[in-house]
């Protein structure tokens, strides 16, 4: 594991953690403690969001105070379905962010992302000036966190803006995304012990997207 990779540790992660890993709690709670989770990830993701100094009016006098530069493009890419429980916490966090959504299932044969949504322009202009955070809570086998990263590396982002942002990872995800792309940053508040052979982290907390959506077959 390199040092771009960070666990956060806070209470409040292991306490929600818990929360969600619990199998009889309902869609509401468990889309609850999601949410706070993602809240904690965001702020530790977003903490070096670079600042620019502007003139402010207070109710007493006018002051000089920091701002998050404008001379910067913030991205929120949350990989469909689930990436949406992370990225509705960051919309709120940084409102002025851009949403760009990437969709893609799992074949549950060769676990292979498949693609079916792309709202990612064609060309990014002044890519260099561009903060990308690919939003998933699940970074299992990694093969679907792989296809993300490339997809914005070959519109010329640049891997030090890049921060990828998961709740609940897997060694072989992280693994994976530490050997190709060494200089990425990855957020979790949790490592797993492995996958399972159908590709599902062990312990893990499921599908999370059935369990937030309510999408269990009868």
């Amino acid at each position: 594991m390199t040092n771009n990779v960070t666990i956060v540790n806070h209470p409040l992660c292991e306490h929600n953690l818990s929360v969600i890993r619990d199998k009889d709690i309902n869609s509401d709670g468990f889309k609850n403690s999601m949410k706070r989770l993602a809240t904690i990830l965001i702020l530790e993701a977003t903490k070096n969001l670079p600042l620019k100094e502007y003139s402010v009016t207070t109710p007493i006098k006018t002051c000089r105070a920091n701002k998050i530069s404008d001379e910067y493009k913030i991205i929120f890419a949350p990989i469909l379905r689930a990436g949406l429980a992370i990225s509705e916490a960051a919309a709120e966090i940084v409102p002025d962010a851009s949403i760009q959504h990437v969709g893609m299932y799992r074949d549950e044969t060769t676990l292979e992302p498949v693609w079916y949504y792309d709202k990612t322009p064609v060309h990014y202009s002044d890519p260099e000036h561009i903060k990308v955070f690919i939003l998933d809570p699940m970074l299992a086998t990694g093969n679907s966190a792989h296809a993300a990263i490339s997809l914005f590396l070959k519109k010329g982002i640049l891997m030090e803006n890049l921060v990828f942002v998961s709740i609940l990872s897997a060694p072989e995800g992280i693994n994976l995304l530490t050997k190709d792309f060494p200089d990425l940053k990855i957020i979790t508040a949790k490592i797993d012990e492995r996958l399972n052979e159908r590709g599902y982290i062990v312990p893990g907390l499921g599908d999370a997207g059935d369990r937030l959506f309510n999408t269990f077959e009868k």
